[in-house]
């Protein structure tokens, strides 16, 4: 079953391979990711992050539907690209060799 996402955001169904529910599941994806196709969703997604915020402020953050739910984690995504679009340039942390940052505590989706 593909993602949904709100009527208003069907443009970015595109993306929703960036709906992702874990910290440790957004890094793995930005780490596999060309800048090319970070720089895409990020060129999509942040115009509409008011937009976003707007939607979402309008449910309880502890109910909200599931197609908004998965916009939530969208933008969690979008987040997790912004350095590496931004100020990078590269979608690992620069000088960074070989580390990783494990998340141990993680809200359940």
């Amino acid at each position: 079953m593909p993602t949904t996402l709100p009527s208003d955001f069907q443009d970015l169904e595109k993306y929703s391979d960036w709906v992702l529910f874990t910290e440790s599941e957004r890094y793995s994806k930005r780490l596999s990711s060309s800048m090319d196709e970070m720089q895409e969703f990020y060129d999509a997604a942040f115009p509409r992050i008011d937009a976003a915020l707007s939607y979402l402020d309008q449910h309880d953050l502890n109910a909200l539907p599931e197609d908004a739910n998965n916009l939530l984690y969208l933008y969690c995504s979008l987040v997790n690209v912004s350095f590496p679009v931004e100020v990078w340039r590269q979608p690992r942390v620069p000088d960074s060799g070989a580390a990783s940052m494990d998340c141990i505590v993680e809200l359940k989706p």
